[in-house]
């Protein structure tokens, strides 16, 4: 199944930024840390240019910090951009280095007494309304789980030689990458009412069966772990209670108690892709679109006859 997901306000938001990225200095695109590959929107990587950009690896508190620190080296060494990991939760303070951060990639812009105009960009629920708020130091942005919560663009004065311009949540159009919108639901990415709940925790479940098995053991106290997801779903739905009439499952309360762990760390800290996956289902991208380029000249020739 592939998992798609574009609101009409996300479509005009990327219409938006085409228009004021001529008046930007500086991007700064908020990640999930746990997916920076998932949560980066590659229609940044085309339009950015020569721009500088920061990227903000947040919720490293939920992520697996080796692999976060396999993710800082490979964003700055193949994209050539610089990279903070924060908090927004834990760490309000390393949020507000940003701003000298933005200054000093910017250093011909303080003398001159320049305001700095930046664009502050993430894809639904990594933390960007938080970020905002943070770095404003009071409240201006709503927050909240429910991803697509910022429906407007604003324009934020930071005070100190900063106009932060904020946009939308945005989501690309068309998730080609199967595992991409996996995982971008598994974090809550993607609205619960879009996705299968099973669906999505028998991802997870299979994952985490084969990452991070320990974390299960000790979470869900198993002396041996399932051979497959349904039989995990299968047992801690016995141990929670998430039973129907007649002493069957209910598959779709047990889903949701694993999603609900994962996501808030309960489970422990967890990662869902690292540089050399991404590399790995890149490459499978491009076998498969190839294959489909050759499917359509096909059809064209046979239909041309």
């Amino acid at each position: 199944m592939l998992i798609q997901w574009y609101p009409g306000h996300m479509h005009k938001a990327s219409k938006e930024i085409r228009e004021i990225l001529p008046q930007v200095d500086l991007i700064i695109e908020v990640l999930d840390a746990r997916i920076p590959f998932s949560s980066q929107n590659p229609m940044l990587a085309r339009l950015r240019g020569d721009k500088p950009c920061i990227k903000l690896l947040n919720k490293c508190d939920l992520a697996d910090p080796e692999i976060t620190r396999q993710w800082q080296s490979y964003l700055e060494r193949e994209q050539g951009v610089k990279t903070l990991v924060v908090s927004s939760v834990e760490q309000p303070e390393k949020i507000r280095q940003l701003a000298d951060l933005c200054h000093k990639m910017l250093p011909t812009k303080a003398p001159d007494g320049k305001l700095i105009n930046t664009l502050i960009m993430g894809i639904p629920n990594v933390g960007k309304s938080t970020v905002i708020n943070i770095l404003a130091g009071r409240m201006i942005a709503k927050t909240g789980n429910e991803p697509a919560i910022t429906k407007m663009q604003q324009r934020i004065d930071l005070g100190n030689g900063i106009i932060l311009l904020d946009t939308p949540g945005l989501l690309w159009p068309n998730l080609e990458n199967r595992n991409t919108g996996y995982r971008l639901a598994t974090t809550g990415a993607i609205k619960d009412t879009a996705i299968s709940h099973d669906d999505i925790a028998s991802f997870a479940a299979e994952y985490l069966l084969q990452h991070y098995p320990d974390l299960l053991k000790a979470r869900f106290q198993l002396e041996q772990l399932p051979e497959n997801e349904t039989e995990l779903l299968t047992i801690i739905g016995k141990n929670r209670g998430c039973l129907r009439s007649g002493g069957r499952i209910d598959m779709d309360k047990v889903s949701k108690i694993l999603l609900v762990e994962l996501r808030a760390g309960t489970l422990g800290k967890i990662s869902l892709e690292t540089p050399e996956v991404m590399e790995q289902e890149l490459a499978e991208l491009v076998i498969i679109r190839e294959l489909k380029e050759a499917k359509k000249k096909a059809r064209k020739q046979k239909s041309g006859k």
